[in-house]
């Protein structure tokens, strides 16, 4: 699905039919409420530890690259995890192909400001064809070695995903945060020093249409965003794609005022007008420049406890 299609593919206008998040309480039904999260001065999330994770190097700088930006910026300490090898894209063989993107995705790692990469290097496209048990218990093990209160990943339940390794990831990902907090799965962890540590948020995002709950402001981060994509030169769709183009209509005697005069320009703003158009589309909706869409997931309330609070009295 090309990507600003999204918006088009969800019926009755994009957002507007979105459900928000269902808490608990909530049971079956689902508000319509998006909230529109922005920057926030400061390092209010120091100590916090978020796991990023795509199944290929270019999959976080496409659809959430404005998030991961802001959450470190916001004092976050971050992770990327990739599930695939990405041998059946790139440049070259199959081995050339594979080299490249795991340099991209190094890249990405170091300009999103993350501390470091975990690959899993499962074969691309095949993710379905592996145990979803061995995937789970992988991020399991992740999960609580790293303490991660707060996943970015693709939605376990966006529809029409046509790529396995999307919607294997996903679903062993929701999967995996519930199950590192349980006290009897996989207990040989503990004794290699682990505790329970159960992930408090996600952040999920879609190729297609989901449930978006959560409209997060990039503005000030499109800038280094794009600056992100172009780094996944292998497969991505931004790369040296502006310079190329403007060669081609150099070679056929045309101009795109758009692409400047020089590479750089060219592939910064082929990146902002045609890779990540829909960030300004869902920007559009909300009175944004920029924006990026989510179904938002965060910790259930603490009912007993604020019922005591507010209700107990002394003996």
């Amino acid at each position: 699905m090309k990507r600003s299609e999204f918006l088009a593919g969800i019926a009755g206008g994009a957002f507007a039919v979105s459900a928000a998040e269902a808490m608990p309480a909530d049971g079956p039904f689902a508000t319509t409420e998006v909230e529109i999260e922005r920057a926030q001065p400061g390092k209010p999330h120091a100590g916090k530890v978020l796991a990023a994770i795509q199944p290929h190097a270019d999959d976080l700088s496409l659809f959430a690259g404005g998030l991961v930006l802001k959450l470190i910026q916001e004092g976050y300490t971050g992770y990327l995890i990739r599930t695939t090898n990405d041998d059946h894209t790139g440049p070259g063989t199959v081995g050339e192909g594979m080299l490249a993107n795991e340099r991209d995705n190094l890249a990405v790692t170091q300009a999103f400001g993350l501390r470091k990469a975990y690959d899993l290097y499962y074969r691309n496209h095949m993710l379905d064809g592996v145990s979803p048990l061995e995937l789970r218990l992988r991020l399991i093990f992740l999960f609580r070695l790293l303490k991660v209160d707060t996943v970015i990943s693709y939605d376990p339940w966006g529809h029409y995903e046509e790529n396995p390794d999307h919607y294997v990831t996903a679903s062993a990902v929701e999967a995996a945060c519930w199950m590192a907090g349980m006290g009897k799965d996989y207990p040989e962890q503990f004794d290699a020093g682990l505790s329970p540590h159960s992930v408090k948020e996600k952040y999920y995002y879609a190729r297609g249409p989901q449930l978006v709950n959560r409209v997060v402001d990039i503005a000030d981060f499109m800038d280094r965003k794009i600056a992100v994509n172009i780094l996944n030169a292998a497969q991505g769709p931004a790369g040296n794609s502006g310079a190329q183009l403007r060669r081609r209509l150099t070679g056929q005697g045309l101009r795109l005022p758009l692409l400047g005069n020089d590479d750089e320009t060219a592939n910064r703003e082929y990146t902002r007008q045609f890779v990540l158009d829909r960030d300004a589309e869902t920007g559009r909706k909300f009175g944004l420049t920029y924006a990026e869409p989510y179904h938002y997931i965060g910790p259930a309330p603490a009912k007993v406890e604020g019922y005591i609070k507010k209700n107990a009295v002394k003996l």
